[in-house]
């Protein structure tokens, strides 16, 4: 009896990793990202900064607060999350990124109480919306200098950790050439810096008056830089693929170099890029539409490497396509996600109105 033979061609999968875990990355990457724009004015008090870092810690705070929730929707069943701390694996990045998350997030809270304080306690004396919990919180309103160094170097600790275990547990993934590549770390950093830039210039634009200038040039000026050394990594990362110097590279090119949905992208990507550098040379204060551009940037770059790496086969010819389903696993879970973040920006804004932040405040006793 001749046995059958059943050859299989291609086998078509479902994404695992959901729009919930591009949100976390990207929310995350804008906290760590705008947390460092927050220390040139509040840690190292250079002048005309610290407007600026009261904003960008803000923008930290609210991002910072709302990517665990969209972490734990990914886990798809959320009750789940205390595994990683009671089945610990050492070998796995993502068991240790449960416990460097609550180490930046506890360095974090603390760095912008301390930095808050005195902001806080003359928001009680002034009266309005929430005085009485302002006075609370502000706990007397002195400036606490050597605390906060302290609390931004248990931040700065925790935000390194972050920063480091989002863009390698990625890259780790032999599976999926586009991921396993040394630069995606790279390209992670770079572009939450950008998009925590990004976001500060948005609520710098939010101030009365359009916010400050001065202010608005110089993180123009700093957007610039992030957008040129973006370029500088894409061209890196484009002449080690199509020299072959790296096998990884290489071989993530020859994967989706045949793609016309890619080859748009990457176009796309360039021409944002490009137009972002443009604008904040030359048009520096349009700091609103630098700004959106700068977070336009960051999401989708978090998109096309996520969602776009899921639909390349790990096995088998073509592409799988992919459908944003309408329900909590697609536009409702992001949608959701913007909601969050929203209201905790409507209660932290109440508490310490926006102008208020903006401001550079004179130290108390």
């Amino acid at each position: 009896m001749t046995p059958d033979i059943v050859e299989t061609v291609n086998v078509a999968r479902e994404i695992a990793w959901l729009p919930w875990a591009v949100q976390y990355f990207f929310l995350i990457g804008l906290s760590y990202g705008a947390w460092l724009v927050s220390l040139p004015g509040l840690v190292f008090r250079r002048p005309g900064w610290e407007g600026i870092s009261r904003l960008a810690l803000l923008a930290a705070l609210v991002c910072g607060l709302t990517a665990p929730v969209a972490l734990l929707a990914d886990l798809h069943q959320p009750g789940r999350f205390w595994h990683f701390y009671a089945y610990f694996t050492p070998t796995s990045w993502m068991s240790w990124g449960a416990f460097f998350i609550p180490v930046y997030l506890t360095g974090l809270i603390l760095y912008a109480w301390l930095a808050f304080r005195p902001a806080l306690a003359r928001h009680a004396e002034e009266g309005g919306k929430l005085a009485g919990l302002a006075r609370r919180l502000a706990y007397g309103g002195h400036e606490s200098r050597k605390a906060l160094v302290a609390a931004a170097l248990l931040t700065f600790v925790g935000a390194a950790l972050v920063a480091l275990y989002t863009g390698v547990e990625v890259m780790l993934v032999r599976a999926r050439p586009l991921w396993h590549t040394p630069l995606l770390p790279v390209q992670f950093f770079v572009t939450a810096v950008a998009g925590g830039l990004g976001l500060a210039l948005v609520f710098n634009r939010a101030l009365p008056g359009g916010g400050d200038p001065a202010a608005t040039r110089r993180m123009a000026i700093g957007l610039a830089l992030t957008q040129l050394v973006a370029l500088l990594v894409g061209v890196v990362w484009l002449a080690l693929g199509m020299s072959g110097m790296s096998p990884e590279h290489a071989q993530a090119l020859a994967q989706v170099a045949p793609s016309a949905n890619w080859k748009v992208s990457a176009v796309w990507a360039v021409l944002a890029t490009v137009a972002t550098l443009a604008l904040a040379v030359w048009r520096p204060g349009s700091g609103l539409l630098i700004g959106l551009l700068a977070l336009h940037s960051a999401w989708m770059m978090r998109w096309t490497i996520f969602i776009g790496g899921q639909e390349v086969p790990k096995t088998g010819a073509g592409y799988y396509s992919y459908q944003l389903p309408l329900g909590p696993e697609g536009l409702m879970g992001i949608v959701g996600t913007a909601g969050l973040w929203i209201f905790l920006f409507v209660v932290l804004t109440t508490l310490l109105p926006l102008d208020r932040i903006g401001q550079a405040q004179p130290a108390r006793g």
